[in-house]
């Protein structure tokens, strides 16, 4: 029987369970049921008619170009049915949702959530600020001062309630947050965007599922934001300034 779920992905051709096989991590060489994921993967980003991102690919589209991390998880399920799911780091044109990618670990972009409100917040100190400063009064020079305080401790503290979002599944069903995380690491905090990069998702989403991992690969699609830093369609391992400690934690046991 075919999965029901609507983030597990049958390959197109049929593949054996795969029976006493180790999980792979991507370091040098890609696994081949990867490979093929990816391959998949890649064609429907190129012919979906779902959303418009600017990965720098065509010309004159609009938007800012914005290549992106892919990933593929191959998994099994309980019913040893193979397939993978498929992740995106970050936000994929302006949203954390789109059919085929599972969802992130934490929606950062909840209409109703803490995260708009304290970003309109920010916006309207950080307004005032402009407008005191334009009008270049002496006796508003302490008034700036404080709002500039004030903005800071609040990003601070926006950023950290963020953070406090975050948990993490393990093959045992065990969950810890990235904060604590981190700290085990070594880290005084977790570097902005940890938790976002699509390993994570997609481990995250088969333990929550009671789906095996079998192999995880990430690759760039689009133009490299800093140079030649990324290449389109290249294979890279899971970052380890956001995602070691995580990954640690995650894959313990397996």
């Amino acid at each position: 029987m075919q999965s029901s779920d609507p983030f597990f992905i049958p390959f197109t051709e049929k593949i054996a369970p795969q029976t006493g096989t180790a999980f792979t991590l991507m370091k040098n060489e890609v696994h081949p049921l990867c490979v093929l994921a990816a391959e998949e993967l890649q064609n429907h980003i190129l012919t979906q008619t779902e959303w418009q991102h600017n990965f720098g690919l065509k010309d004159e589209q609009d938007g800012m170009v914005i290549g992106k991390m892919f990933g593929v998880l191959v998994v099994q399920t309980s019913a040893n049915e193979i397939g993978y799911l498929a992740a995106f780091s970050g936000k994929l044109a302006g949203s954390n949702q789109h059919q085929k990618f599972v969802p992130p670990v934490f929606d950062t972009l909840a209409e109703d959530g803490f995260l708009n409100k304290g970003m309109a917040e920010l916006t309207v100190i950080g307004d005032t600020i402009k407008k005191l400063e334009a009008a270049q009064q002496e006796n508003d020079q302490e008034k700036i001062k404080a709002l500039k305080s004030a903005r800071k401790s609040k990003s601070i503290n926006l950023q950290n309630e963020i953070f406090e979002q975050y948990h993490f599944l393990n093959q045992a069903g065990e969950e810890k947050s990235l904060i604590d995380l981190f700290i085990e690491a070594g880290y005084k905090n977790p570097p902005a965007g940890a938790g976002e990069c699509a390993g994570p998702k997609l481990l995250q989403y088969a333990f929550q599922h009671q789906m095996k991992p079998l192999a995880i690969a990430e690759f760039w699609w689009g133009l490299s934001p800093k140079s030649s830093q990324w290449k389109h369609k290249e294979f890279y391992p899971c970052c380890k300034e956001k995602c070691e400690p995580i990954l640690k934690h995650m894959l313990e046991g397996i």
